[in-house]
């Protein structure tokens, strides 16, 4: 699925605009690195541009360039809703429905600026005036890159947009281990390089800052929560609001935890299930042709990729996993064959 309406974006565009960039709740790597990478980008374009998400993002992501500026809107509430209401346009990078911006998108829907989706989820929403909206395309920093070079400015990239580009590719395909298999991925990666970018240096900015306690929760989460379950091929692992209290969680600290659980043979489909501010938070992964975003839309009201989507359940911790356990005998045949 695409809609591509470059030309009518780089027409709104082609002269300075005040644009606020938003991305959606619990950021990730490509969350902050497509929004980063387009900020710097339309700076260079003459336009004045603010970063703005719903919630904090994790410090190990906290090094690429203009980060220091982004404002949150747990904390910096008013500098927001300010910056919502003068925006000319406003930009929604990596997520498909405002919703994602919780207490931000009443404001949002509000507004009376221009509202473009910039994105590679399915099913985006009909709240935006203009879409990029590639489900295709690994990342939605990949998608920047191919915004960037449509407008024909490639001229304008560096090595610090070059830096962020790569940080969202490589974070939302866990290292181009998933949903990477585009053989123009490979060739920007190639590109990023050639602006100079070490990246041996980023992914050790990236996955190699591990607080001792979010190390040692990592441990427990192997050794003590998980539940494999070999007749369906599913591993999961389960978090209580103790578990993380007991190892002081941080924004962040879980990242990636599930894939520990999908990496056991013979395993394509795992869950991470976690309870944090009041509901139970499920990320799903999986192997091959299996689709988890449509397990997580029919059963959990939830959504994302093939291979990787969430959820965000109102029923307590036991009712989730329980209600988990009765699905799986529905997909016992789909789970033993994914190729």
């Amino acid at each position: 699925m695409e809609n591509t309406d470059f030309n009518h974006i780089a027409e709104k565009i082609s002269q300075p605009l005040q644009i606020l960039i938003t991305t959606h709740s619990n950021p990730d790597g490509d969350a902050i690195g497509s929004s980063l990478a387009l900020a710097t980008y339309l700076k260079k374009k003459n336009h004045s541009v603010q970063v703005m998400v719903p919630d904090p993002y994790p410090d190990f992501l906290a090094w690429m360039t203009g980060h220091e500026e982004i404002l949150v809107f747990t904390s910096d509430r008013a500098e927001c809703i300010n910056a919502i209401e003068r925006a000319d346009m406003i930009i929604a990078a990596d997520y498909n429905n405002l919703g994602r911006l919780n207490d931000a998108a009443h404001f949002v829907r509000h507004s009376k600026a221009i509202k473009v989706l910039i994105d590679h989820h399915l099913n985006p929403s009909e709240e935006f005036d203009y879409l990029i909206s590639i489900s295709r395309i690994s990342s939605t920093s990949e998608i920047v890159y191919n915004i960037i070079e449509k407008m024909g400015d490639r001229h304008l990239l560096d090595k610090e947009i070059a830096e962020c580009i790569y940080a969202g590719i490589i974070t939302d395909t866990g290292s181009l281990s998933y949903a990477c298999n585009y053989v123009e991925t490979y060739i920007i990666m190639a590109e990023l390089f050639r602006l100079g970018i070490d990246g041996e240096h980023l992914h050790r900015l990236i996955y190699d800052t591990y607080s001792e306690s979010r190390l040692r929760l990592l441990g427990y989460s192997i050794s003590d929560q998980l539940v494999v379950l070999p007749e369906y091929h599913t591993a999961y692992i389960t978090l209580s609001k103790n578990d993380l209290e007991r190892f002081d969680h941080q924004i962040g600290d879980t990242e990636g935890v599930v894939n520990y659980a999908l990496s056991i043979k013979d395993i394509n489909l795992a869950a991470l299930f976690m309870e944090r501010d009041g509901i139970v938070k499920v990320s799903f992964r999986s192997k091959g042709s299996f689709a988890v975003n449509t397990l997580a839309a029919e059963y959990f009201n939830g959504g994302g990729h093939r291979n990787a989507a969430g959820a965000n359940c109102s029923t307590t911790l036991e009712e989730t996993i329980l209600k988990f356990n009765q699905i799986l005998p529905l997909y016992q045949t789909m789970l033993k064959s994914v190729y």
